[in-house]
């Protein structure tokens, strides 16, 4: 693995530099009030499904995560440029993803506009998207691209592995790249939060930083300190974002299933319908405890009206995120570059992994 090496510390602060520029210069976002955006009918939940359907249609399409960011944030400006109507809230998402995707992505990449509306289950026509791609490159004065809080999540996370490698040598399986692809999904999950919309990108991509560095090592502090420097944050701002980051984050901790040992008189007695395994009794002597599994479930989310669409859950696995970022840090060995196919699922990296999967065993209850 080959980390960014003092060399690229004065690109790193170029990039910066030019990413807060753009931000200054075109960042804007929507305003809600009294539970909906303000002007118009659509509400905070219909927002949110918005963005958690563009991620999914993103994901779907293979899209890198640059791709969502930058959706989301054209979303972001017209919604707040023009009082837009919830009957056109699907197209009007579609319409921004398209234009990310011919901004982002190569041109074998991109689907067909035809195919992107039949396969995203938009029930839009190409004919509509067409039309309200021209309307979104009208209202924002055909200058879509802006600095992302995909962008500064990693400018962040370069400038950091730069000034210090050794943060992750005690992550076991862990590396520069797996580790932004973990933060990528804290991050995409923030963007669907109107409560951050206030947050520039810059702020939300620092905090999410922070509370990753907070975790990882006690000296934490002279790094974010630097960062908050360079990224010319207000303090105030900062703590309140760092807040409700760390709020909307507490949703997406793993949820794992509970163990617990009792006694199979218990769990007879517990069970009425439960009946012991047909072994031979001289086994069951050795024989005094048996493990229940007790699934916790996961939450389903509504599907995204008023049209029908599908919302992704939120249990995005990050190694789809993994091939994209190797090249950050000129990683070898593992999967070959390119894109990776989402439709099936990939082991996914949690914080403090490498210690068991699972809960500590808890005692029976006692009568």
């Amino acid at each position: 693995m080959k980390c960014p090496g003092p060399p690229e510390g004065s690109r790193l602060a170029f990039f910066l530099e030019n990413a807060l520029a753009r931000e200054a210069r075109i960042w804007k976002v929507p305003v809600f009030q009294n539970l909906a955006l303000k002007g118009t009918d659509i509400s905070l939940s219909c927002y949110k499904k918005a963005v958690l359907w563009i991620a999914e249609v993103s994901s779907r399409f293979q899209f890198y995560p640059e791709t969502f960011a930058l959706a989301t944030s054209i979303l972001n400006r017209l919604l707040a440029s023009v009082k837009a109507q919830l009957k056109y809230l699907q197209c009007i998402a579609i319409s921004c993803l398209v234009l990310a995707a011919k901004t982002n992505e190569e041109d074998e990449v991109i689907p067909s506009v035809k195919m992107l509306a039949v396969q995203s289950g938009c029930k839009r026509s190409p004919a509509e998207i067409l039309r309200m791609e021209r309307i979104i490159l009208d209202k924002l004065h055909w200058d879509l691209y802006t600095a992302t809080p995909m962008d500064f999540l990693n400018i962040f996370h370069a400038m950091v592995m730069s000034n210090w490698p050794h943060l992750l040598h005690e992550l076991p399986q862990m590396n520069p790249s797996r580790h932004v692809a973990f933060l990528t999904k804290q991050l995409q999950h923030c963007m669907a939060c109107h409560q951050l919309l206030q947050f520039k990108g810059s702020t939300l991509a620092l905090v999410i930083i922070t509370l990753e560095l907070e975790r990882l090592t006690p000296d934490w502090f002279p790094v974010i300190t630097d960062l908050l420097k360079k990224a010319q944050v207000n303090s105030t701002e900062f703590i309140h974002c760092k807040e409700l980051v760390d709020q909307e984050l507490t949703c997406l901790q793993p949820s794992n299933a509970v163990y617990i040992f009792c006694s199979i008189s218990q769990a007879i007695q517990g069970h009425p319908k439960a009946r012991l395994p047909h072994h031979d009794p001289s086994g069951l002597k050795n024989s005094h405890q048996v493990r229940l599994r007790v699934p916790v479930p996961q939450p389903v989310l509504a599907p995204f009206t008023p049209t029908t669409a599908q919302i992704p859950d939120d249990t995005m696995e990050t190694d789809e995120y993994y091939d994209g970022f190797r090249h950050l840090y000129s990683e070898d060995g593992g999967a070959s570059g390119g894109r990776v196919n989402t439709g099936g699922s990939c082991p996914q990296l949690r914080p403090g992994e490498g210690s068991s999967p699972c809960p500590p065993l808890q005692p029976p209850e006692r009568d």
